[in-house]
């Protein structure tokens, strides 16, 4: 699993605070605690007014590259304000993201034609967020298309179906699932991901949920998700998902990271 880290976002008000207040070490120790957590990717989103967005994101960036060589994930609504810290980026990364919305595929491909550059995909177009599982995957196979243009294959997509909230759709892992399947029977080597906290707005008992999602998303074939690689119980369910699948010989990184004291009890 591709664990994309996600606590350094202006959505949590903790990081907001942070943010309004130029608290750089509260901005490195988040970097740093999530490398050392395993994560692959850190996502950096600076989710302040438009205004200020471009200044915000390459304060993040500066900040979190000098204390981690982890790459970014530069992460924005604006594809204009990707294009614009692009350049400020150490070495490649992923985008978030690109979509079927707007001019935002005629601006993200161009920026990583030629380049190593990964991204994430979501399948919403202008007429937003789509109900069914056929739309997902049309709408998946036109930006596989349109990336071709740029010569940038499947394998470097990282496709979110776009989990919706169980408490508003009771089928929305089976969408997920089927929408999953049915886009790598048609690109085997393509990632899918998710913002996996999503399926349980409006819950009770949230991390039970987001536990259980990972855990049958991993089992169908999930490649990467935007996550807390800091929650020891996270890893431990991701941990104990691959080594139930047979992908953790003699479940060494289970017991490894039970050793290391990064999941189980907290000794």
């Amino acid at each position: 699993m591709i664990i994309i880290g996600e606590k350094i976002n202006g959505t949590i008000p903790i990081v907001k605070k942070a943010i309004e207040e130029r608290d750089a070490n509260f901005i490195r120790q988040r970097a740093i605690d999530q490398t050392n957590d395993g994560a692959h990717y850190l996502d950096v989103s600076a989710s302040t007014s438009p205004d200020v967005e471009v200044e915000t994101l390459k304060w993040l960036m500066d900040i979190v590259q000098d204390a981690v060589d982890t790459p970014l994930c530069i992460d924005s609504p604006n594809p204009r304000a990707i294009e614009a810290v692009f350049k400020y980026a150490k070495r490649p990364g992923l985008i978030n993201s690109v979509s079927m919305e707007g001019d935002k595929c005629d601006i993200i491909f161009p920026l990583i034609k030629g380049t190593t550059w990964e991204v994430i995909a979501l399948t919403c177009d202008n007429d937003g967020i789509p109900k069914d599982i056929d739309t997902r995957v049309r709408i998946a196979k036109q930006m596989v298309e349109e990336a071709a243009k740029y010569d940038i294959t499947p394998d470097r997509m990282h496709v979110d179906p776009l989990v919706i909230a169980l408490s508003t759709d009771n089928n929305s892992m089976y969408s997920f699932n089927e929408s999953m399947t049915r886009i790598k029977e048609m690109y085997p080597t393509i990632k899918i991901t998710s913002g996996l906290s999503n399926i349980s707005f409006g819950m009770p008992l949230r991390k039970v949920v987001n536990q259980n999602f990972l855990a049958l998303a991993t089992f169908f074939g999930m490649d990467s998700a935007i996550m807390d690689p800091c929650s020891r119980d996270m890893i431990a369910t991701l941990l104990a998902t691959e080594a139930l699948m047979g992908k953790d010989k003699n479940c060494r990184k289970f017991s490894t990271a039970f050793r290391q004291g990064k999941i189980g009890p907290v000794k």
